[in-house]
């Protein structure tokens, strides 16, 4: 087949054009390996040149619309789309890719595929009229995929009589393994004699940090030898916790080494519109390095956890965190068992394109 995805360039920060990162690379990477003729068209939102790279079977192209007008975009997309002649048409990484991939679809007479991590709609909850936009290209797709069944079962609200098929997030294959805790924590020079609590991510208020704080605090004064470690970029307005480590923003390559740092790893969220379809990639991150986790108990990480109560704390509850930590923190590493793989994912993904991919009667 001959495929052609529709992608931002930098989603969650990364480049993907010097930096493969989770499913926006490894799916359309996979499958040129299993001889596909792969496309992306990246779209750049800061000021940089049009840029080509052929890799194999993969073409990788970047444009910008900073300081130019956003419909050159859509018109390189038109002319790819009448040069190639894809079979498909994939949007990936935010609501306005699968759009314009099954209204680009509909006006080629070929075929449009939607694939969604997250709840899109969440990212700008005020924008009703995109909203009803984004449903109507769910609808009409002639394929939706999703990172988990909670998600796919709300994508089915907007097309009941056809299936989303279930693509799931995975941890990517760059060192998201055990490796010795002795040696990670002298490479960011964290202390050997302390037991790390862990929280890597967005420091903000909407992802339940609040209940990771007082949590926190909870298990301190059972355990004054803890330590909470926080990476990722934070909030002006937040106020951290005494007996608090924040790293910063870390680079790619010292991710690994710092999970393998902790004794435990603590994955907050909330019941909102994005928290209720969230697949946090740290969780299979922790997990592939075998790291106790403790994650809040909503059905995604109850379904990626494989229904593990002892790991999931009552959302909003600091007791019940603090409980939690506390019980599994001198467990150790850990064995979860057989962890989906990228490589899984492409074969799930490439069955569900043939599976669509008849001809038009």
């Amino acid at each position: 087949m001959r495929l052609l995805f529709l992608c931002k360039r930098r989603p969650q920060y990364k480049d993907l054009l010097i930096r493969p990162y989770g499913r926006f690379y490894y799916l359309p990477h996979l499958l040129s390996e299993k001889g596909h003729e792969v496309y992306i068209l990246l779209l750049s939102y800061r000021s940089e040149s049009s840029r080509t790279i052929k890799n194999g079977r993969t073409v990788w192209l970047s444009e910008s619309v900073f300081g130019r007008n956003p419909m050159g975009y859509l018109s390189k997309a038109s002319g790819l789309v009448r040069k190639i002649n894809p079979h498909w048409i994939v949007g990936f990484s935010d609501i306005y890719y699968g759009i314009l991939a099954q209204r680009l679809a509909k006006k080629h007479g070929t075929r449009s595929a939607i694939d969604a991590y997250d709840n899109y709609e969440s990212y700008i909850p005020w924008l009703k009229p995109l909203h009803i936009v984004w449903r109507k290209a769910i609808r009409s797709a002639d394929l939706v995929t999703a990172a988990g069944p909670q998600l796919a079962q709300y994508l089915n609200r907007f097309r009941p009589h056809k299936k989303v098929h279930i693509v799931p997030m995975a941890a990517d294959p760059t060192g998201f393994k055990p490796l010795d805790q002795q040696e990670c924590r002298k490479k960011l020079n964290l202390p050997q004699n302390k037991k790390l609590i862990g929280y890597c991510g967005s420091i903000h208020q909407n992802r339940g940090i609040q209940t990771v704080f007082s949590a926190y605090e909870r298990v301190h004064h059972q355990n004054p030898n803890s330590l909470l470690i926080l990476s990722g970029r934070m909030q002006k307005k937040i106020r951290l916790p005494t007996n608090t480590k924040h790293l910063g923003y870390l680079s790619d390559d010292q991710i690994p080494i710092l999970l393998n740092c902790m004794d435990i790893l603590i994955v907050p969220n909330v019941l909102s519109a994005f928290g209720k379809y969230s697949y946090p990639v740290k969780l299979y991150e922790a997990i592939n390095c075998g790291i106790p986790v403790v994650a809040a108990d909503t059905e995604p990480m109850r379904w990626i956890l494989n229904n593990r109560n002892s790991h999931l704390a009552k959302i909003g509850d600091p007791d019940d965190m603090a409980t939690k930590v506390g019980n599994l923190l001198d467990l150790g590493k850990i064995d979860y068992g057989i962890q989906n793989t990228w490589e899984n994912s492409s074969q799930i993904f490439e069955a569900a394109l043939l599976e669509n991919n008849r001809p038009y009667t």
